[in-house]
């Protein structure tokens, strides 16, 4: 039975710990048999670490999956999926037997690594190696946090554990090395790792592609190093987790596994990602002494899960939500800037732009830094960061410290020159609830980051990314810093708001497009150069993403500009001197493609007239994607080349961003047709 002692948290393991123990064992290898795919080595050996977490450590309540003070569980090691799955079915999730029979297979709720908003209990999505332990990093950032901000002796809201089980993968990949040195920094002492270190790798031995000293490496960057020297070993490991609650750093435990363990080809990598086939499932089940059918539980093993995790999650659950109705009565105000949401709205309503832009030229990341400050204000769960580059990319919040271990209330984060870092960590603080986060750097530099922000778009989570310098209008920098295809390439993301905004006007409408966005991330797109604020502009047919920012004087144009960013000042040049070349052409600002393509045909129609085939793109970027508006007989310019160093304006007319060089462009157009 369970005999949790009230000193030091040891526990008295029997015969039914081992039974729900290797029923974890047996229903992972037997989803894996029906499917004829995944990853049983894992399953095998990680195992014990996953049952005594579970059963003895983790504070959850599988009826309120959601609930914000739950400990988190991050298996980074995602291709384990079908050790999470039982885990979550013998823990009382609305995962059933079915659903393990289901296994990979198309619709189920049982795919073949774990997906965020897709199975209840999965607090992320993961597979990509070491993004992960970063996600958790960020978990584990935001509880320091909001604990800060809203506990007090009263209210304890906030007080939860983030737990992550990660493998040699995972910390063969950079990003482990920003995470952990981002979790050292910070001192995030409610972070636990179990590592799974079995010392194989799917092409073979750990040794042929890694001799890291991973005691040595975690110390360095901060960290509490324990270790457990047998896999199987539940009190050792029971006691470690223990220890590891104790310390005043983030934690690593190393628990040496044997891959496959049970399994003929055990401590190899042909047991890593192939299902054991019949012959070696039966002679693995006969070295656990498994007799059962495939997929059969016995009741004292879901009763062992019930004790253990179902029963204490759901009091944890209860006492919180009476402590926290409490919270409601007795501090309304505190209670209503309290969010539980994940990613919830942003209060625009006093937002504006300040009256000192009006009638100026200014960056749209000096804009952008303006807008910060206001939201920040009137959002006190805003906040945020940057890769070390706060100063240049205008997003320092002002008036608010810097977080840190002494003052984990304050708003922003210093992430270090560790964008992919940062950006996972983005994920994990909005995963967990309760806040809204932005992230920063440059935004050639956004190329760090694209494992991640893919992540935030697969995962539907609302973080901000705010990239500056974005054209070769950096200059002297050289073409090292100077985007060209990061557009396109960020474009090509589903489920990616994109926002590429031309002056003031369009950067506060980019933020109010980002503030009533809660199921996607954003990229915003801004400028180091001054840009003039356009009569012609609108913040709020920014939500449209292309719009008729200067019409044609009749009824129907003679052909059509398109621009977005800093471009679209030169295409209103233009037209005004294709005017007096008696050519009539509206000029069309599309501040994002995404947004653009949302809406009705009837409204693409009446900014993009299909009759009218004369137009012309100008985006100094990467001309990929912008034939589906301009169509064949159109001309995209753009720079699909490397830029070049020099002084800003004098590499923008190189690359023929002149009023002169379009209307040549757009001569030819009619060349063309005579």
């Amino acid at each position: 039975m369970i005999n949790y002692e009230t000193t030091d948290g040891k526990v008295s393991f029997d015969q039914k710990d081992y039974l729900a123990e290797n029923t974890l064992r047996m229903l992972s290898i037997d989803m894996i048999e029906k499917a004829k795919s995944g990853h049983p080595g894992l399953c095998l050996d990680a195992a014990p670490m996953a049952y005594v977490l579970w059963n003895y450590h983790l504070k959850t309540s599988p009826h309120h999956p959601s609930w914000i003070n739950r400990d988190r569980f991050v298996l980074s090691v995602g291709h384990g999926s079908a050790l999470l799955y039982s885990l979550l079915h013998m823990s009382g999730y609305a995962v059933g037997l079915d659903d393990l029979k289901q296994f990979r297979q198309l619709g189920s709720l049982t795919p073949g690594h774990p997906e965020y908003g897709h199975t209840p209990g999965v607090d992320a999505t993961t597979g990509p190696l070491g993004q992960g332990i970063g996600m958790a990093v960020g978990m584990a950032l935001a509880e320091e946090h909001l604990a800060a901000k809203y506990n007090t002796a009263k209210y304890n809201l906030i007080n939860h554990w983030t737990y992550a089980l990660v493998g040699d993968g995972d910390l063969m990949e950079g990003i482990s090395q920003e995470a952990i040195n981002i979790a050292g920094k910070e001192r995030l002492n409610k972070l636990i790792v179990l590592y799974d270190s079995n010392d194989v790798t799917l092409d073979g031995p750990l040794s042929n592609g890694s001799v890291e000293n991973q005691k040595n490496r975690f110390e360095g960057a901060g960290w509490n190093y324990l270790r457990v020297d047998s896999g199987e070993d539940l009190e050792a490991i029971n006691a470690a987790i223990n220890a590891a609650k104790h310390s005043n750093q983030p934690t690593i435990i190393e628990i040496k596994t044997e891959i496959g363990h049970g399994s003929p080809e055990a401590g190899t990598n042909a047991v890593h990602g192939a299902a054991l086939g019949a012959e070696n499932l039966k002679a693995t089940k006969e070295f656990y002494h498994w007799t059962t059918t495939p997929f059969a539980v016995q009741q004292d093993a879901y009763q062992q899960f019930k004790q253990g995790i179902e029963q204490h999650g759901e009091a944890a659950y209860h006492a919180w939500l009476e402590m926290y109705n409490d919270f409601q009565r007795n501090d309304p105000q505190a209670a209503a800037q309290f969010s539980q949401e994940v990613g919830p709205k942003l209060d625009m309503s006093q937002v504006k732009l300040a009256d000192e832009t009006i009638g100026k030229e200014v960056a749209t990341r000096v804009t952008s830094s303006e807008l910060l400050q206001e939201i920040s204000k009137h959002n006190p769960n805003f906040w945020g960061g940057a890769a070390d580059l706060s100063s240049s990319n205008k997003t320092q919040l002002k008036g608010e410290g810097r977080f840190s271990p002494e003052t984990p209330e304050n708003n922003n984060i210093w992430f270090g020159v560790r964008e992919f870092g940062e950006a996972a960590a983005l994920n994990g603080i909005t995963l967990h609830g309760g806040s809204r986060v932005f992230g920063s750097t440059f935004f050639t530099f956004s190329d760090y980051m694209k494992a991640a922000i893919r992540l935030s778009a697969l995962q539907h989570l609302p973080v901000t990314y705010i990239f500056t310098h974005d054209s070769v209008a950096v200059g002297e920098d050289g073409p090292t810093h100077e985007p060209v295809e990061q557009l396109a390439g960020l474009r090509a993301l589903p489920n990616l708001n994109v926002i590429r905004p031309a002056d003031a006007h369009e950067t506060l409408g980019a933020w109010q497009v980002i503030a009533k966005t809660t199921d996607k991330p954003a990229v915003l797109v801004l400028s180091r150069q001054k840009l003039p604020l356009l009569e012609q502009t609108s913040a709020q047919n920014v939500s449209r993403g292309g719009y008729v920012a200067s019409p044609a004087k009749s009824e129907e144009p003679d052909g059509i500009l398109i621009a977005s960013g800093s471009e679209l000042q030169l295409a209103l040049k233009v037209q005004q001197a294709l005017r007096e070349k008696q050519y009539d052409v509206s000029v069309v600002s599309m501040p994002s493609f995404e947004l653009f393509d949302a809406q009705s045909q009837q409204y693409k129609d009446t900014v993009l007239p299909p009759q009218v085939d004369k137009r012309i793109s100008l985006e100094m970027e990467s001309t990929f994607g912008w034939a589906k508006y301009t169509g064949l007989k159109g001309i995209n310019l753009g720079i699909d080349r490397f830029g070049e160093s020099g002084k800003g304006p004098e590499v923008v007319q190189q690359f023929g961003f002149t009023v002169e060089g379009v209307v040549q462009a757009y001569e030819k157009l009619w060349e063309k047709t005579e």
